[in-house]
């Protein structure tokens, strides 16, 4: 099904339905290669599919009927399963290729027993991914959205033109994202951090759902999105890093790794220093009223042609 251009011309049920159907067709592709395990990247990808799946589920649920059994919840439980083999994942790479080349000698051969383990436990994560993934279950759950897509069933909101409706999208994804607790913290550790990268994430994939209509700024705010989330990323990563040292070695960086310790201080610093730049443009009272302006704009203007795709480089993250 290729998707329609022109929001006069699709229906907000139709357009939902492309998004699933491209997010379905995608998890096909992965699973055997997530399955095999050789290619750390799959297992990334299919978490992004799995994420934006939920996003378009949640996003457009007054417009679908969907089957019974099939939610964004159901597939929230198995997208937790893909978090904690990924994150392991990142964790050893950023070890293996990015830290242990440039410590000293001393501190790189301290660090073996903890790349073991984090081995290990990775191992045991994707035992259980794989199990979940080759469940009936999950299973059940794609079968009856591939089976939706062939005869799909919309509410009475579902069946009208989206071209009207595109505010309304629009301002149900970005709905609070500004009252989040995560913007006012004051400490690179705050976990409300997380949080906000979360909520930024769903945003950005709400909005990247109907960036073909949206105007050229908005696309900015995307990419400005795109980047609060890496960086708070960033700081999540080098958090866990810190943390699961500790715990693997039973002692904290700074005491057995002085030059890998610094490398994380500094690491931190300089993404927190970016943070602070990002959010104090992004969360300035002009800024939040230009983006609401901006969506009330969709919901105003005449048939226009798209802004262009979001493209596969949009899918990486």
């Amino acid at each position: 099904m290729e998707p329609a251009r022109d929001p006069d011309a699709i229906s907000n049920g139709a357009h939902a339905a492309q998004l699933i159907q491209k997010q379905t067709r995608r998890l096909g592709r992965l699973q055997p290669e997530v399955l095999a395990d050789s290619d750390p990247e799959p297992l990334h990808q299919l978490r992004v599919s799995l994420r934006r799946l939920r996003t378009v589920l949640a996003q457009f649920q007054p417009a679908l009927i969907l089957p019974d059994h099939v939610s964004e919840r159901r597939i929230a439980r198995v997208a937790r399963r893909t978090g904690l083999c990924r994150d392991l994942d990142v964790l050893r790479q950023r070890l293996e290729t990015g830290l242990l080349p440039s410590l000293p000698q001393r501190e790189a051969k301290a660090l073996r027993p903890a790349l073991k383990h984090l081995g290990r436990d990775r191992r045991r994560a994707f035992e259980g991914l794989a199990e979940a993934l080759r469940s009936h279950r999950y299973l059940k759950l794609l079968e009856r959205l591939h089976r939706w897509q062939d005869r799909p069933c919309y509410t009475s909101l579902g069946a009208l033109p989206l071209q009207p409706w595109l505010g309304e999208w629009g301002a149900k994804a970005v709905a609070g994202l500004f009252l989040e607790p995560g913007w006012f913290s004051t400490d690179p550790n705050d976990p409300a951090l997380h949080g906000l990268r979360k909520r930024i994430k769903g945003v950005r994939y709400g909005l990247e759902n109907l960036e073909p209509y949206l105007q050229p700024s908005l696309s900015h705010w995307i990419g400005d999105l795109r980047q609060g989330q890496d960086i708070l990323g960033e700081l999540h990563d080098l958090q866990v890093l810190a943390e699961v040292l500790g715990d693997v070695l039973g002692t904290t960086p700074a005491q057995t790794f002085p030059q890998l310790s610094h490398w994380i201080e500094r690491q931190q610093s300089d993404a927190w220093q970016h943070w602070l730049a990002l959010s104090g443009r992004l969360r300035l009272d002009s800024s939040r009223r230009s983006l609401l302006a901006l969506l009330a704009a969709v919901a105003d203007q005449d048939t226009k042609k798209p802004a262009g795709e979001a493209g596969e480089e949009a899918m990486n993250g």
